[in-house]
């Protein structure tokens, strides 16, 4: 099917109001995310919660992550965009508010783990949804800015906790009545957009995908059948070296992301005499530069190009990591401002490109659950820098235990190096053609690593 009529200046403002939507999603899922790491310490002094048990409470809502991301993100190429648009928010509301009335532990871990199943469902919705809405020439930029969102969302969940500390022990339930309260008005507006027309091309319904356009744009297209692939193709080749790209580079981002971010206030705590709104300023100022990061990713990803910008963000991540990690006795300036580097390189390239990369070189019949596998993956790497890394740093101490980051970020770095492809500017039709031959998709990484 012919999809041009999608760039068509009438839509610049469905595009608009789109991007917004979905980025409120993502929004809330750093949000979401984020707010565990402010309010451990708290749950920690309340419920006399061990070290064995404080690893599955940080983690709860991140091995959800793997079973939404996972079965709902399939559950969207099955039965469409729009329906589990919605439905994902609605898993925000319901257990963002019952998480934040929990009266045990036990409670906390089940709401948080279900809280994580829909917030890993948004990841291949929000996204696939909006790359196939968009244009070519500015999908990177509009995709970007979805994922960077995530980091607002983190910043201001720290903010929030700095805020409300005056509200004393039971502070952390009120952050998460304000993202519950936030996703329902979300949930309102994400109610009238409509199905993706690629989507249903991809499913044989051309008709409906010619009436949806004509409705948008006032324009239609030729219509042509897309051949249909199974779930499964992401592990054959053609389509198997790409799913290997996305799922690897994403696992070693979150290993050394996720290890950083849930952490950051109880590592600084220590460098701070003890005080809590000292720990958590600076862990504030570690996600704004993160949030800076993400936006300078927004900007140069269609000028610049995704292979390069992953690439040259990967370095810098490692580069910063070894940094730290060879510090002895770093003081807490120097402490913060190396993370927030880390943090910055981190989300300028891969923190985003995780969001563009697999919704261009999959095909629309397994786009989102490209997207739902490579997100389930790189829980599986927050899930190891979450539960590893607290019992590293008591056997070896902080300095040792930040080299299984350094790693995750080199081995990432060779990832990209030798599997990136550039995919700007290409029309998702075309890059599914290359896709779906594989050799065109990768061809170009001989004659792009020479140019770096």
């Amino acid at each position: 099917m012919s999809f041009e009529a999608l760039d068509s200046p009438k839509l610049r403002s469905f595009h608009r109001r789109l991007t917004i939507l979905s980025a409120a999603g993502m929004f809330l899922d750093g949000f979401d995310l984020t707010v565990i790491a402010v309010a451990l310490p708290f749950l920690v002094k309340k419920w006399a919660i061990g070290p064995g048990l404080t690893g599955v409470v940080a983690s709860s809502a991140v091995v959800g992550m793997f079973f939404g991301a996972l079965v709902l993100g399939h559950l969207t190429d099955r039965i469409g965009r729009k329906a589990m648009y919605v439905v994902d928010l609605i898993c925000f509301v319901v257990f963002a508010a019952l998480t934040a009335v929990s009266q045990n532990v036990w409670e906390f871990i089940a709401f948080r783990f279900l809280l994580g199943v829909g917030i890993g469902a948004d990841y291949p919705i929000s996204s696939t949804l909006l790359a196939e809405f968009v244009p070519a020439a500015r999908r990177g930029a509009f995709v970007t800015a979805v994922g960077s969102s995530w980091f607002l969302g983190a910043v201001c969940a720290y903010l929030a906790g700095y805020l409300l500390l005056p509200l004393g022990p039971d502070a952390w339930r009120w952050m998460l009545v304000l993202g519950a309260a936030i996703a329902l008005v979300v949930i309102c507006f994400r109610a009238a957009i409509p199905e993706s027309p690629r989507w249903l091309a991809a499913q044989g319904r051309h008709d409906e995908a010619g009436k949806l356009l004509l409705a948008l744009s006032g324009e239609t297209g030729t219509t042509t059948a897309e051949p249909s692939q199974p779930w499964l193709s992401l592990f054959k080749s053609p389509l198997l070296r790409l799913t290997i790209f996305v799922a690897g580079f994403w696992f070693c981002y979150d290993v050394a992301f996720y290890g950083i971010s849930i952490y950051t206030p109880t590592i600084l705590k220590n460098f701070t005499a003890g005080s809590a709104s000292a720990a958590y300023l600076g862990a504030a100022i570690v996600s704004a530069l993160g949030l800076l990061g993400a936006v300078i990713g927004v900007f140069l990803v269609d000028g610049w190009g995704r292979r390069k910008l992953i690439i040259f963000s990967f370095a810098g991540l490692t580069l910063m990591l070894i940094a730290l990690a060879v510090e002895p006795k770093p003081a807490l300036v120097i402490l913060v401002l190396l993370f927030g580097l880390a943090t910055l390189f981190s989300n300028m390239g891969p923190g985003v490109l995780n969001f563009v990369y697999p919704t261009e070189i999959f095909p629309t019949g397994v786009r989102a659950g490209a997207t739902g596998f490579g997100t389930a993956i790189s829980r599986v790497g927050a899930i190891l820098a979450i539960l590893v890394f607290p019992r590293l740093v008591h056997d070896w101490g902080l300095q040792a235990a930040l080299w299984l980051f350094v790693v995750a970020a080199a081995v990432g770095l060779v990832i990209c190096i030798a599997m990136a492809p550039e995919t700007k500017r290409r029309t998702l039709e075309e890059l599914n053609r290359r896709g779906g031959d594989n050799a065109s998709v990768m061809a170009g990484n001989a004659k792009q690593r020479a140019s770096l």
